[in-house]
């Protein structure tokens, strides 16, 4: 990946609609070199495809909370039950292994404080294996970027 791939990436990362004409006048390519490159990007898995950005407030889910796991035990199969489990809930958008006191922190949007309640009982605490579940709720944000800084 060079510098130009990185200046597509970035623009497309303002701008996924954006069509190839005027992401090639962006990047100062003509377009079939640019187009050439778009699908080199996502063959390649760089570019893992696209998506809206929606507010989650307007679409209903005003509850975002950082929740810390630590596993009571980290032997093989603990992990990968988890891992799985928490790959099929759709409240779990983020979920990053993580170093220090927490094995694992996820970030989780729901509807309502009554819903975050009824998630860690009925679907977390479920799970088994984990030792500690520790939340922190967002009540703003500031910054919420998907660009990349630049290199």
């Amino acid at each position: 990946m060079d510098d130009k791939d990185r200046q597509i990436i970035r623009a497309l990362q303002r701008d996924g609609r954006m069509s190839n004409q005027d992401l090639a006048a962006t990047v100062n390519l003509s377009p079939s070199p640019c187009l050439r490159r778009v699908r080199n990007l996502e063959k390649t898995g760089v570019i893992e495809g696209y998506s809206a950005r929606v507010n989650a407030r307007a679409y209903g889910l005003a509850i975002t909370a950082f929740v810390h796991i630590r596993l009571e035990r980290h032997d093989e199969e603990t992990v990968q039950n988890f891992e799985r489990q928490i790959d099929g809930m759709e409240e779990v958008l983020e979920c990053h292994v993580m170093t220090g006191q927490t094995d694992y922190q996820l970030r989780v949007v729901v509807e309502s404080l009554d819903a975050y309640e009824r998630f860690i009982r009925t679907r977390l605490q479920r799970l088994g294996g984990i030792g500690s579940i520790d939340t922190s709720f967002a009540y703003g944000t500031i910054k919420n970027s998907t660009v990349f800084p630049a290199r």
